[in-house]
């Protein structure tokens, strides 16, 4: 009872602090700003309510949000800049959160449709994972989605064993041994093969490594796990360098001297000190990584048969079928119905593999504050 009691005090101050800030605020600041950062929010609020309503007038409140907010600018700089970095930071959750609804939405009939009944309990959506039959043409109509989610975890597999230790072995080089003068021509080298379009890998890819494969693992046709897998591994290897190196060149110079006035040799002070120091960064650059070979489409597209259907045996990585990315952009052009559906429940896969994938980044990264920082 008292402890009911103390939190409902608690509570009932931290909301008497807040009025107390809000009315000193509005009694602190001038009222030509609070009419601009008002006209301001109204716009803005009208504008995501036409956008909702798909109004062709949509274009107004917006025009004035602009408007107001030059304003501002002009007259009462901080101010403005403070409520144009919250709108930003409203927007982009707001996004999100559209992007999530819409998605989830939309792939509710499909999740219907595959409904299983089990010991009289209907399950939704329970035979797009118990089923491996793709079929949206002839009957019965089936979208498992356990082809694609294995395609997708056997290029992901491959090319986390192709970016990881590359990445973290040229990030370990570039950060610890190479000289300035290599360090300064090759970082920049590394970030610009990160901006080459993915397109361009898949049509290498496609033209030199799955003929050359397909000749000497004498396969049927074009398309493999295994080179795909590399291929994405390689897009990714930027990635995990830049942000590993990052990482690894953000650990105090004390920590490495220390280490190394105490007797250690270079590697040991690289596998003991900097590596664990940053550890946080590295493992935030591989789950980058990872995250693009999910993600990946165009390569995996071009270099893939795109047949849903598992390989047989499941391990063989010298075929390659499909993956979830490569399904929604082989079929999205001329899907409709319960199979454009389906390709919203890919989406749907992906967007949850991301998520956990993210939230495992910030739990390592708690982690390792906790271990070194020494927080309880």
């Amino acid at each position: 009872m008292t402890r009911t009691s103390n939190e409902a005090g608690a509570g009932t101050g931290a909301l008497a602090r807040r009025r107390r800030q809000l009315r000193d605020f509005v009694t602190e600041t001038e009222p030509a700003a609070l009419v601009t950062i008002g006209v301001m929010a109204v716009a803005l609020v009208a504008t995501l309510a036409g956008f909702l309503a798909v109004s062709p007038l949509t274009i107004v409140p917006f025009a004035v949000f602009l408007g107001s907010a030059g304003y501002g600018w002009a007259r009462h700089q901080g101010l403005t800049a403070q409520v144009l970095t919250f709108s930003m930071m409203v927007s982009t959750i707001l996004i999100l959160l559209l992007i999530v609804v819409f998605i989830s939405v939309e792939s509710i009939p499909v999740i219907q449709y595959e409904s299983v009944t089990v010991f009289g309990v209907a399950v939704p959506g329970l035979r797009l994972f118990t089923q491996t039959q793709w079929d949206a043409v002839s009957p019965p109509i089936r979208y498992s989605m356990v082809p694609m989610i294995h395609g997708t975890v056997m290029v992901t597999t491959i090319a986390t064993a192709v970016a990881a230790p590359l990445g973290v072995a040229a990030a370990l080089f570039l950060s610890e041994i190479a000289p300035a003068t290599v360090r300064e021509v090759v970082k920049p080298g590394v970030e610009i093969l990160a901006g080459i379009p993915s397109i361009i890998y898949g049509f290498i890819g496609f033209t030199i490594l799955s003929p050359w494969a397909a000749d000497q693992f004498r396969t049927t046709g074009q398309g493999s796990y295994l080179f795909v897998g590399i291929v994405v591994g390689l897009m990714a290897l930027p990635t995990v360098v830049s942000v590993a190196e990052d990482a690894l060149s953000s650990v105090p110079e004390s920590m490495k001297s220390g280490s190394l006035a105490m007797g250690t040799t270079d590697w040991q002070t690289m596998t003991s000190i900097t590596l664990p120091a940053a550890f946080s960064g590295v493992s935030a650059a591989v789950l980058l990584g990872v995250g693009r070979a999910i993600g990946e489409t165009m390569a995996a597209t071009v270099m893939l048969r795109g047949v849903p259907q598992l390989t047989e045996p499941l391990y063989n990585v010298f075929y390659g079928q499909a993956t979830l990315t490569s399904l929604i952009a082989n079929n999205y052009g001329e899907a409709d119905g319960l199979q454009m559906d389906a390709l919203f429940i890919a989406g749907v896969i992906l967007f949850i593999t991301v998520l956990f994938i993210s939230i495992g980044a910030q739990y390592i990264e708690w982690r390792m504050r906790r271990k070194l920082g020494g927080e309880i």
